[in-house]
């Protein structure tokens, strides 16, 4: 523990120190880490719905240091007992999920392990300090193919459906079965990937990040910004579906798979995010002057 001290004199943390004092712990979190992050780097990330996962990670890193000052200016109250009964059970889930190829018990386990190494160190206290941090991680964490599968498919019948009514009432030929929407000549399918459902998962993390760094003193404003995510990713998308059938029915099957699909893509995630900003900035002006008429 005076090693933590020793790495804070003058109350600025030394970097160099720090690593030259922890480098068991640290050569032990490595041992665990680079394997997990190796396998990753080819397979999972290398999927477009998991794409997202190096930003996380690299968010997640920046998170702790920002941190880093308040959490080892921190006295030492290490809680021994608890960090045991974090830790140990985190490394038995580490080594089955690693062994077992079960993302979700592997990466997860690297939550309760640093949870477990603060409380070795620094006690409760740490804690509070890199919660945001902490909770971050779940991002990481890719969901269950059950869950994403009847998530998915509930989305892409909501899409399709509303998007239909829509484009019909503006006088468009379109009829839907399913999630097979014939649009004149043309027919689309709407896929996995177009029901938005890991958009909403990538504008959440995204969104949580924004509501933090902005740190707004207002806590309905921020929950008002938190739960506005989902919906606007959900509009966005059936924006983004609205436009590839227009595309498909005013100038073929080619441009509507070329490259306006991709670039829609990306235009989802632009107006999902926008739209949180307005909203954030209206949300500011209207309580701004409530505040000032009290």
């Amino acid at each position: 523990m005076q090693n933590l001290q020793a790495a804070t004199e003058n109350g600025q943390f030394d970097l160099a120190v720090f690593l030259k004092q922890n480098i068991l712990i640290l050569f032990g979190l490595l041992a665990l880490v680079i394997p997990t992050i190796y396998s990753l780097s080819i397979g999972l990330w290398q999927t477009d719905d998991q794409a997202h996962g190096p930003i996380i990670l690299a968010i997640v890193l920046w998170l702790f240091w920002q941190v880093k000052d308040q959490l080892f200016e921190l006295e030492n109250k290490p809680q021994l007992f608890a960090a045991f009964w974090v830790i140990i059970p985190a490394l038995l889930a580490y080594i089955l999920g690693r062994s077992q190829a079960i993302l979700m018990l592997e990466i997860g386990s690297f939550i309760p392990l640093v949870i477990g190494l603060l409380l070795l160190n620094k006690g409760w206290r740490a804690i509070s300090v890199g919660w945001f941090a902490l909770v971050f991680m779940l991002f990481l964490i890719p969901l269950p193919g059950f869950v994403v599968d009847a998530l998915t498919g509930a989305l892409k019948g909501q899409v399709s459906h509303i998007a239909e009514v829509v484009l019909y009432a503006a006088g468009y030929p379109v009829a839907r079965s399913g999630v097979l929407i014939t649009v004149g000549q043309y027919q689309l399918l709407v896929a996995d990937a177009c029901s938005g459902m890991h958009s909403m998962f990538s504008l959440l993390a995204v969104g949580s990040l924004y509501v933090f760094i902005t740190n707004h003193s207002n806590r309905i404003r921020n929950t008002l910004l938190i739960l506005a995510i989902l919906p606007m990713a959900f509009a966005a998308n059936i924006i983004r579906v609205m436009t590839l059938i227009l595309v498909t029915f005013h100038f073929g099957d080619a441009a509507g798979q070329g490259f306006i699909h991709d670039f829609a893509g990306m235009a989802l995630f632009a107006i999902a995010l926008i739209g949180m900003f307005l909203l954030d900035a209206l949300l500011g002006v209207f309580m701004r002057n409530k505040a000032e008429k009290k």
